[in-house]
């Protein structure tokens, strides 16, 4: 008798249709065993971007003395060389091709720099911007080179194959086309970028201490990520706010 109510009942718990009052009977169980969180429990957002990302082979380089800001993606073949700085924002994706920030050059905020396979010209693919070199806020830079000392102003675009020659200026919202060449010394403007003017010896005098005084300030960003700064205060104010002991 007992063998035969024992297989009723696995019968009855292992069927698909549960007995209205059964299954009653297990909800009001598994209510009962809620599991409440601790008092001192962190809720921690694990939803940050990463900053370096590798592909393949490849990982991108920073030099020890170069600032890249916290939400700055790095991908693939990048290169950030030393006293360059990329600011907040920007995206430099190295997937297809090279792409290198030369000694004291900045690519400011929400900058986007890309290299192409090929490049329709038959130039050089990689992204290459050498010493001394000023990117403003939202420029778009694609498989082009900029030579030292020169000047992109923001929301530019540089396409494919184009090449800025040295101590030059883009003004901006410049557009220059594929396969363009920007000679030594003048200021373009325009979409498409047009010939405006030749600079003066004063002008590109200037050009390299723009940069410098932007690597002056990329200091500044850079120290509060060092040991010695002042972060660990905040911290500490943070802790005893919850009531952790230091």
């Amino acid at each position: 008798m007992a063998a035969a109510l024992a297989r009723i009942s696995r019968k009855a718990l292992s069927s698909t249709h549960l007995n209205p009052v059964l299954q009653r009977t297990l909800a009001t169980q598994a209510a009962s065993k809620t599991i409440t969180e601790s008092a001192d429990r962190l809720r921690w957002d694990y939803r940050g971007q990463r900053k370096i990302i590798p592909l393949g082979q490849w990982l991108p380089k920073i030099a020890v003395d170069a600032y890249v800001a916290p939400n700055v993606v790095l991908a693939g073949q990048v290169t950030v060389y030393d006293g360059a700085s990329v600011w907040a924002g920007s995206v430099l994706r190295g997937d297809l091709n090279k792409i290198s920030v030369g000694f004291c050059s900045n690519v400011q905020e929400r900058c986007v720099l890309h290299a192409a396979w090929s490049s329709p010209t038959g130039l050089p693919a990689e992204t290459s911007i050498d010493r001394f070199v000023t990117v403003g806020t939202y420029s778009l830079l694609r498989s082009c080179t900029v030579e030292p000392e020169c000047i992109i102003g923001q929301h530019s675009i540089l396409m494919e194959g184009s090449l800025v020659e040295t101590q030059s200026i883009l003004e901006a919202g410049s557009v220059v086309p594929p396969g363009r060449r920007i000679p030594t010394g003048e200021l373009w403007a325009g979409n498409p970028a047009r010939f405006v003017r030749t600079l003066t010896h004063e002008e590109t005098l200037e050009i390299p201490k723009l940069a410098v005084a932007i690597n002056d300030l990329s200091k500044e960003h850079f120290s509060e990520f060092l040991p010695y700064s002042t972060v660990y205060l905040e911290v500490e104010k943070f802790k005893k706010s919850l009531g952790i002991s230091i």
